[in-house]
């Protein structure tokens, strides 16, 4: 059942801390846009390091590239996407609203709901009619035919095209891997559930390259693995589920699908497909372009198509489901040492916008020149904040808002010994740490 309270809270947090903005907000916003405020930003670049050192830095098989949004046009005549890449569109005759036909029930307008017989019924639809989801655009100064692109609606297609060129000009061999993250654009019907389904979205994709007998073996791995991966980074088992795709749900191309499924506020949304695409995309691309994508395997003298395994990962989504996780209330003493509810994010260290804040007790007796050299030296490091604002409790509350796993406070007692408390975001703990001892204590804990 839909959770819309949930949802409401996480939306409101958001803005209000400087996650995610609704897109062109002083102008009215542009539906099924979105601005990454400070803190998102800094949370969407963590998902996407995490995702790169973790797939690429850290392994031998894969390297990466970043290809053009804008490609010839021919790449998506050849992919199929100019053809069939559609949404079936229905406009309702009463109140002039479109929406996709498959995701209507019983024929009605979901924008007007019926009450009275016959009103928003079947007949007051139109018949379903194929919507190209790319967005056009045209190169120069023409508005021509001839001089017409789309913006990418993936980003797998420009690593396909450079498959070539990576062979050619690495001493990479098959098995690997070439990895991309990028912007993508789809021109959604129905953009919904905030950042789930919006128009421009990112993506983190990699396409591995194997012999087509290993195929099948190498779809398990990167199946297993790209599922580990969320649980890793702080998703619960029971909030996350591998789905494997029935005979009926496979594309003409797949010899395997499997998504990997978040339980968000609305229901099961996916977050990552990983797909077994055979040898589809590299033909394809061999029968428009003309030219030889086959790789030669010099020490088994042997010449081949190679399989490509899949592992495509929504940055954007993936940010929405951690931020879903994270979210939760509980009850905790304020100044007078009465419980009140606390709204925190348990985002895992790795993907904190901000790893550390520091505070000053007070803004006097050299505290918050204390306080300074300690954010100072540890701002070289990783990301950190300085507040000397207001109440340290309320200081306290607004880290929690926004993720960030400790809070150093500079007190009186600093001054005598060199310590300052270190205050844990989940379990609300304080220590007392050496200020010389500072830096290795968060590294250990924050795994960066």
């Amino acid at each position: 059942m839909a959770d819309q309270g949930t949802m409401d809270k996480l939306v409101s947090l958001c803005k209000r801390r400087g996650f995610i903005y609704p897109g062109s907000e002083i102008y009215g916003g542009l539906n099924g846009t979105w601005d990454y405020g400070p803190l998102g930003v800094e949370l969407l670049r963590n998902i996407k390091e995490a995702w790169w050192h973790d797939n690429v830095t850290t392994r031998d098989d894969i390297v990466g590239v970043d290809a053009a949004i804008l490609m010839n046009r021919m790449v998506w005549q050849a992919s199929g996407h100019e053809e069939a890449f559609t949404d079936p569109l229905v406009d309702c005759k009463t109140c002039k609203a479109r929406f996709r036909a498959d995701q209507i029930a019983e024929s009605q307008c979901p924008k007007k709901p019926s009450k009275k017989p016959g009103e928003h019924s079947e007949c007051q639809l139109t018949e379903a009619r194929k919507f190209n989801l790319m967005f056009k655009t045209f190169v120069g100064p023409v508005e021509e035919n001839a001089a017409m692109v789309y913006l990418r609606p993936e980003t797998a297609q420009g690593i396909f095209v450079n498959f070539k060129n990576v062979c050619d000009s690495t001493r990479i061999r098959i098995p690997f891997g070439i990895a991309q993250i990028g912007k993508s654009f789809r021109n959604e019907i129905t953009p919904k559930q905030f950042i789930f389904r919006s128009r421009e979205f990112e993506q983190m994709e990699i396409e591995y390259f194997c012999h087509p007998d290993s195929g099948m073996e190498w779809y398990q791995r990167w199946r297993d693995a790209r599922f580990q991966w969320y649980k890793d980074l702080g998703i619960r088992s029971d909030r996350l589920r591998l789905r494997e795709h029935g005979k009926e749900e496979l594309s003409h191309y797949s010899r395997a699908t499997s998504d990997v499924e978040y339980l968000f506020p609305w229901g099961w949304g996916e977050l990552e497909g990983i797909a077994h695409r055979g040898d589809y995309d590299l033909r394809q691309h061999m029968k428009y372009s003309g030219k030889d994508l086959s790789y030669y395997d010099d020490e088994t003298r042997q010449r081949f198509v190679p399989h490509v395994i899949e592992p495509s990962a929504g940055a954007t989504r993936s940010l929405l489901a951690f931020l879903c996780e994270a979210l939760c209330e509980d009850q905790a003493p304020n100044e007078k040492g009465e419980l009140e509810t606390r709204t925190v994010l348990r985002l895992h260290p790795r993907l904190a916008p901000v790893k550390a804040a520091v505070f000053p007790l007070v803004k006097k007796d050299g505290m918050p020149e204390r306080a300074q050299a300690i954010y100072k030296a540890l701002q070289k490091h990783f990301a950190v904040f300085y507040d000397e604002k207001g109440a340290v409790g309320r200081r306290y509350r607004r880290q929690d808002e926004a993720g960030t796993p400790f809070c150093i406070t500079v007190d009186g007692q600093t001054a005598q010994d060199g310590t300052v408390t270190v205050r844990d975001r989940d379990s609300m703990k304080q220590e007392r740490v050496g200020s010389d001892a500072l830096l290795g204590y968060l590294l250990q804990r924050l795994r960066c």
